[in-house]
């Protein structure tokens, strides 16, 4: 983990996200404002609609705030870089594209020889445990293996920070269960920045550092929630009072703004 003063790794200052609608100006995000450090893994949860993969869109620089401002590593985002990796519900893969190809895709538009693209995906073909399924297609592929391939992927281009907007929640429970474990043993020995959307209280807490609760339309930080509960985390993680009891504190707050957006 990083030292007892991690640098900020991001900063959201102030943003504002208002979209024009044909039934008038919907404002997504009002106000967003907090600072992300190095190697901090950082969940958001928060009822739907509250403009948590909008707050993610504006992070990868695939859409622009209204108001405020995005810096990553003291530089403003004024558009995709390679210092973010994003992964996606969706998996987002080339069909005609094989497992190590598209892992190697980046790499590639990033120039690198080839021997070190070689050398890199097979690095991150062997940490997501697709070593075997190298020369598969993705339709050869279940959504688990799937969503390995796009989080290698992510991971091999060496971004400063990975985006991910609830890599898991198409998968089902086993697979999702693994997959957190996977990622949190990768998250240990990368020492990335991550910051994670889910719907899923127990998966935020199993992953992050912090949770950060979202409140109802429009989207503002409710509350960040410290998660004291050491690492290796496991499924064993959630029997201990400390989990439970986190879980009903973050519980009860996503469900009063759920409330408060079914008015």
């Amino acid at each position: 983990m990083a030292g007892n003063t991690p640098s900020v790794k991001v900063k959201i200052d102030n943003v504002k996200k208002v979209f024009n609608t044909r039934r008038g100006e919907v404002v997504a995000l009002n106000g967003v404002s907090f600072e992300i450090k190095e190697n901090e893994f950082i969940c958001v949860v928060g009822p739907s609609g509250c403009g948590k993969s909008t707050l993610l869109n504006i992070l990868a620089g695939l859409d622009t705030p209204t108001s405020g401002e995005v810096y990553v590593d003291g530089n403003l985002v004024e558009g995709p870089g390679p210092e973010r990796g994003v992964v996606f519900q969706q998996y987002a893969l080339f069909p005609w594209l094989t497992v190590e190809k598209n892992i190697a895709f980046g790499l590639k538009l990033k120039g690198l020889p080839e021997k070190e693209i070689n050398e890199t995906v097979a690095r991150y073909l062997d940490i997501v445990g697709l070593k075997d399924f190298a020369n598969s297609y993705p339709k050869e592929l279940s959504g688990g293996m799937r969503q390995r391939v796009a989080i290698a992927r992510a991971y091999a281009v060496n971004p400063e920070v990975l985006l991910m907007d609830e890599p898991f929640g198409a998968l089902d429970a086993q697979t999702r269960t693994q997959l957190q474990q996977e990622l949190l043993d990768t998250w240990e020995k990368e020492q990335k920045t991550c910051f994670f959307i889910t719907h899923d209280v127990e998966e935020a807490i199993i992953l992050a550092t912090k949770v950060i609760v979202m409140s109802a339309r429009p989207g503002r930080i409710k509350s960040v929630i410290d998660v004291n509960i050491p690492y290796p985390r496991n499924q064993e993680t959630k029997m201990t009072p400390e989990f439970i009891e986190l879980k009903n504190e973050i519980w009860a707050q996503v469900y009063h703004e759920y409330l408060e957006y079914a008015k």
